[in-house]
């Protein structure tokens, strides 16, 4: 283990009592502040603590402290034609909104056996695999992306300023008895909490994250905060397909921000960007989809079906590590975290600490 490298183990269920506490205090309801918290928790829990509590000061509690999240929002339906849906989140705290959008997919796709929520005026989600996970756990396939509002952080391939955010989007389905499916993803190579996260830490990053005005590539996290290196797409080069991942950005775009009417990168304003992130992640746009595959086909064969596929690929003769399917290891994570407690880095444990988190010992690993 690196110096930089040390964790503060937690349980979980302080932890989440602790982040309930923080929303409640701010003024989100209870039982939202729970769903909210543990929205927050995912990360760390399933090993993304670039969306965990490394972001609760940096960015979640600074939107309560500018008015930029509204803690009693009551998200508004603007058009119901049954089957599908537009919302206006009126600023509520995405980690509980987009939850909330996913259980009336869900609700919807049982009447239907499919539901869409096209969702508007919404903030930051946090882990985008919770919410579609949530479908999951019914039965079905759920998916959820989310644009970055009007902020923009990436640059179109050969293009000199930032025109879209990161762009994630996740698809969660029946796999195997509590391992779901679930692939959440940026279609950037990599979100920019892991930038962030590793320039905390002190750690460099891979080469292929970022990249300087001229392509090359950099691997000091800390260069990206001082605008001396871009995020690339998936695919990183031309060569290397830049242009799926650049494309994925702007389905996700499409699905997200223009289908219910919510900001988006690439507005005219965008060009007076110099070359940086600029922007903000207001006025953010959700696209969540359920599908409920009982209503589609003979009850009960899309479960069978799954199974077989997925043990299938669990199967397959390996070459070095045991070949899993995306949301095995997340939930293999959780398992262990949930019985251990959760590992949080040292110096974000103490920021924890200085909100009123009770001090836990440090120990070494993840």
């Amino acid at each position: 283990m690196s110096p930089h490298d040390a964790r503060v183990r937690v349980p979980y269920d302080e932890l989440h009592s602790f982040v309930t506490r923080l929303f409640t205090e701010r003024g989100v309801p209870l039982e939202r502040a729970i769903t909210a918290a543990a929205a927050l928790c995912h990360g760390d829990l399933c090993g993304f603590d670039s969306h965990g509590v490394f972001n609760l000061t940096r960015l979640y509690l600074r939107l309560f402290a500018t008015d930029r999240v509204d803690p009693a929002a009551e998200p508004q339906t603007t058009t119901d034609l049954g089957a599908c849906a537009v919302v206006d989140a009126r600023r509520a705290l995405g980690l509980w909104s987009a939850s909330e959008a996913m259980d009336d997919a869900v609700a919807r796709a049982g009447r239907y056996g499919i539901g869409l929520v096209s969702v508007r005026g919404a903030t930051h989600f946090g882990c985008a695999g919770f919410h579609a996970a949530r479908a999951a756990m019914h039965g079905m396939v759920g998916i959820i992306a989310s644009n970055c509002g009007g902020q923009r952080i990436a640059r179109p391939p050969f293009g000199a300023l930032t025109m879209l955010g990161t762009n994630p989007i996740s698809v969660a389905a029946p796999a195997l008895p509590d391992r779901p499916f679930v692939l959440d993803m940026s279609t950037t190579v990599v979100p920019t909490g892991k930038i962030r996260t590793a320039a905390s830490s002190g750690e460099p990053i891979p080469e292929g994250w970022l990249a300087d005005d001229a392509g090359n590539p950099v691997t000091d996290p800390a260069e990206f905060d001082r605008r001396n290196a871009h995020l690339r797409w998936l695919g990183g080069t031309p060569d290397n397909g830049v242009h799926k991942g650049f494309g994925l950005g702007l389905v996700v775009e499409i699905l997200s921000a223009l289908l219910p009417g919510a900001a988006f990168g690439p507005a005219p304003d965008a060009l007076s960007g110099d070359g940086g992130p600029h922007g903000r992640d207001d006025d953010i746009g959700y696209f969540v989809l359920a599908i409920a595959p009982d209503l589609l086909r003979e009850p009960g064969r899309f479960d069978l079906d799954a199974q077989t596929m997925f043990s299938t690929l669990l199967d397959c003769p390996a070459t070095g590590q045991d070949v899993r399917y995306p949301g095995w290891w997340e939930a293999e994570r959780a398992a262990e975290r949930l019985q251990n407690g959760v590992p949080i880095r040292e110096h974000v444990h103490r920021e924890l600490l200085e909100l009123g988190l009770r001090g836990r010992q440090p120990v070494a690993g993840r």
